[in-house]
């Protein structure tokens, strides 16, 4: 294919912020500068679009950012750009301020609104997939989900020193929106007792019952780990449905909320980032746009914006079966 020629190239982050997004920012930077392409951050997303929030951006403007999180562009909701109107303002602000090409780092809310300035206006833009919920179709593993499952996990080992020395059991609320991709690794690698995501359906009787088997006659604390979005609720609807069903047990509720998605990121966070954000330079050198940049079994694979928005990323059952079994 054709190498595209590209003078200008823009990017920006949109939607939730996640660790590893400075590591993409980095290396979308500097393999554009490689290229001798000359790059324009877009400070708060899709919104900075529309309000001309551009800025010039050199090698040294991401110097020791690769350890930060959150995002240096900053990031900020944009309903207006549900507007083909507001669309097509973006796309004529970056024409007219020499922008042949965008990157876009997020969910799939961001992506949406890349794909469309893809397909209604044939602007080049290629995403790279930034969300701690790991639900992206088109990749293993999303920048920032390992860093909050390990944030969680650091957090949650620490609940149940708590838990031990008071026979309580905690109700530990997890990020994730409507996957259990947090909730599943983090209940695997601290031992908890339960698991609650979205994609199994829980029975508040069947976790009472298991609560009270005889495998676990003897265990007198646990950790119940809830995945936001959970079918029975919230952390705390669930311990209050437990507590009316076994009035003798201790509970306590936990939610860890928004620490999940910040703090320094893990290095399989850096790296996967790193790679990706080349990968996303060159694919648009390619003449490739209306796709996502991902990583499949250690190989670089593209998706299109349509079909990474039109599916989600599946939990292993397996391994849902697995955390039960050594949970007992």
């Amino acid at each position: 294919m054709e190498e595209r020629k590209i003078k200008r190239l823009a990017l920006l982050t949109s939607g939730g912020d996640s660790p590893g997004m400075n590591a993409a920012i980095r290396a979308v930077v500097r393999s554009a500068i490689y290229k001798g392409i000359e790059v324009v951050g877009v400070r708060r997303g899709y919104r900075g679009l529309l309000e001309k929030q551009f800025m010039g951006m050199q090698s040294h403007s991401v110097s020791k950012i690769i350890s930060t999180g959150g995002t240096m562009l900053k990031s900020s909701r944009c309903p207006e750009f549900k507007e083909k109107a507001a669309r097509a303002e973006a796309v004529e602000n970056m024409r007219e301020a020499g922008i042949d090409a965008l990157v876009v780092i997020g969910g799939d809310g961001s992506f949406r609104g890349a794909n469309l300035l893809h397909e209604e206006f044939g602007f080049p833009v290629v995403g790279i997939p930034g969300t701690i919920d790991n639900d992206i179709y088109g990749t293993d593993f999303t920048i920032g989900f390992d860093t909050a499952v390990n944030t969680a996990v650091e957090a949650i080992d620490k609940i149940r020193d708590t838990a031990d020395s008071h026979n309580l059991v905690f109700f530990v609320e997890v990020m994730g929106r409507d996957a259990g991709f947090i909730g599943l690794y983090t209940a695997i690698s601290t031992g908890a007792e339960a698991t609650l995501i979205p994609e199994v359906h829980t029975d508040v009787d069947d976790l009472c019952n298991y609560l009270v088997s005889e495998r676990r006659k003897n265990k007198t604390s646990g950790i119940i780990i809830v995945a936001e979005g959970e079918d029975l609720g919230s952390a705390e609807e669930v311990a209050k449905k437990v507590k009316a069903k076994l009035p003798d047990y201790e509970t306590r509720v936990t939610t860890l909320g928004h620490i999940q998605r910040g703090g320094s990121p893990t290095c399989s966070d850096r790296v996967l980032a790193s790679i990706l954000g080349n990968r996303a330079v060159e694919a648009l050198l390619d003449g490739q746009s209306g796709i996502m940049v991902g990583q499949i079994n250690g190989e670089i694979v593209y998706t299109p914006f349509a079909e990474a928005c039109a599916k989600h990323n599946q939990i292993n059952k397996l391994w849902y079966e697995i955390a039960h079994i050594l949970a007992l």
